[in-house]
């Protein structure tokens, strides 16, 4: 199903200046990222960036990553029509990046190279688990991909008015031509300092945004939440507590336990985010990268917390919901009503920014991914004649990955965006996770163990967000006339993890090969000392 074509865009935009705030910002990312390609030459550079990048500046550009558009538009609107309930979003994307720091980062710095297959493969028979290892990695890369070109093609109708489904077309088009650009010159390091810019630029906004609005109510957030309340119509006090998007019936309250723990869980198995913690020279880099993410995104979420109750006071549920976008305007449409066309171009631009920034960090994931350990460990062996083709590959990789994401996002675009966010979470949840943390803590674990639970997880997680509501059965799914949606969940975590992990166990039981204990022993040495990882930045 395809939502109906925008006529018109945000009321009081101005389009020719959007585009022009658009244009600086391309410009300016394309020198960085030209100036960047001159140290981009081997293997290490194009993936890791040379390991030369410092905590803070990695922690920065994880945020950067981290905060996709969903994270701006979407939640600050989800706060202002729900309330409570909208804020629970931020808070599972926030408690996520714990896991990532007590359980994932400092170990899989010091194990892995460039993938998250090389930690998984460390220990077991390298081609099956290489090969997982890879279509899960390419899975969550594509579809989070998609939810991003689809993000491409509503922004730019709601901001600019592009009323045509060719107009729309052209839009996800360029974005995914500047993204293939920006990971084709300058691989990790390029992508990575675009990601810094666009961090910053994101999270000034937010905060200017912030205390504008604060300083409306006298920096008085009480008032500010009352003034909500009472532009929330018959359910306004419902906005300061639970269940006004999820409280309805068990089986919602269900849905949310479901998403929440593949938010929580699905941040440490997604792969463009664990690549990041290669970009370091060292373990406890990796850590100072992580604890600066989280406080970045920690404070981006208490931003988002006061612009949706804003959205709510300023612009009101009623507006938000009648505008293009729906939910998803209520940001920029607080930037109008705060700074007039100005400022929504400015906001306008920032979330642009995000989209192109996002979708380039998993472009080079999916290319490294397909390069490193498809073509180089799996085809050719890890022979070394292979090895110094292996940028070339990942470039060539990075464009066949951009044009099907462009081919994608035009063909899906107007189709139900969280349904392929909520995907890709769940399958990085369901399919990555487990198998990484039985890897790292499990002497026992197998080659059959991680082969079940990866495609295990894959496959369970496709199936059943098929037969969900998303698909069929409701008036927002992408079918609403068909009825196969027999599994009752929006989002098949709280089934699919659990069975993931069970696989894992069982795959190790009952198969019949047997764990390298030495190669564990050297894997736990590795893990916690550091040295494998010193020992490549040394070469």
């Amino acid at each position: 199903m395809r939502t109906s074509v925008v006529a018109q865009g945000v009321e009081g935009s101005n389009s020719t200046l959007n585009i022009s705030i658009f244009a600086v910002f391309v410009l300016i990312t394309l020198v960085i990222v030209f100036r960047a390609s001159r140290s981009t030459k081997t293997a290490t550079d194009f993936y890791a960036a040379g390991h030369a990048f410092t905590g803070p500046q990695n922690g920065i550009a994880l945020s950067g990553d981290y905060l996709s558009a969903a994270s701006f538009l979407g939640i600050a609107g989800a706060i202002a029509i729900y309330g409570y309930d909208g804020f629970l979003y931020s808070i599972g994307f926030l408690v996520a990046w714990l896991v990532a720091l007590l359980l994932v980062a400092e170990l899989l710095r010091n194990t892995g190279r460039f993938t998250m297959a090389d930690v998984l493969s460390f220990r077991m028979k390298q081609g099956p688990v290489r090969t997982a290892a890879a279509i899960s990695t390419l899975a969550v890369s594509f579809f989070y991909l998609l939810a991003q070109m689809n993000g491409a093609g509503g922004l730019v109708a709601l901001l600019l008015g592009v009323s045509s489904t060719a107009g729309q077309a052209l839009v996800v088009a360029v974005v995914g031509v500047i993204m293939i650009v920006y990971v084709l010159v300058g691989g990790m390091r390029g992508t990575t300092w675009v990601q810094i810019i666009k961090a910053v630029l994101l999270i000034v906004g937010a905060f200017v945004m912030t205390v504008w609005v604060l300083g409306r109510y006298g920096f008085n957030l009480s008032a500010l939440l009352g003034d909500a309340v009472a532009h929330g119509g018959k359910t306004g006090e419902a906005l300061l507590g639970p269940g006004k998007q999820y409280g309805a019936t068990g089986t919602s309250r269900l849905d949310f336990l479901s998403l929440g723990i593949a938010l929580v869980l699905g941040t440490a198995g997604l792969p463009h985010v664990l690549m990041r913690f290669y970009t370091v020279p060292s373990a406890k880099e990796a850590r100072r990268s992580v604890v600066w993410a989280i406080v970045l995104i920690g404070v981006f979420y208490l931003f988002t917390l006061v612009l949706g109750y804003g959205a709510g006071a300023l612009v009101g549920p009623e507006k938000i919901n009648a505008a293009p976008g729906k939910v998803n305007s209520a940001a920029p449409l607080l930037a109008l009503a705060l700074g007039g066309p100005v400022l929504l171009g400015l906001i306008a631009a920032v979330a642009f920014a995000t989209i192109l920034a996002v979708v380039a960090g998993l472009t080079i994931t999916a290319s490294a991914s397909f390069a490193h350990d498809i073509y180089v460990n799996v085809i050719k062996k890890g022979d070394r004649e292979s090895a110094k083709a292996e940028v070339k590959v990942a470039r060539w990789a990075a464009v066949v990955i951009g044009l099907l994401a462009i081919v994608g996002g035009i063909a899906t675009n107007g189709q139900n965006v969280a349904f392929l966010v909520a995907l890709a979470f769940a399958i990085a949840a369901a399919a990555n996770l487990p198998t990484i943390l039985y890897s790292l803590f499990w002497k026992r674990f197998t080659t059959a163990g991680a082969l079940w639970s990866i495609y295990g997880g894959v496959a369970i997680t496709v199936v059943l967000i098929v037969f969900s509501p998303v698909v069929s059965g409701a008036k927002t799914s992408i079918f609403p006339t068909a009825h196969f949606d027999w599994f009752p969940l929006s989002n098949p975590g709280l089934v699919s993890i659990p069975l993931s992990f069970l696989l894992g166990y069982l795959g190790t039981v009952l198969g019949k090969d047997r764990a390298d204990t030495g190669k564990y022993a050297e894997m736990e040495v590795r893990a916690l000392t550091g040295a494998h990882a010193a020992q490549a930045v040394h070469h």
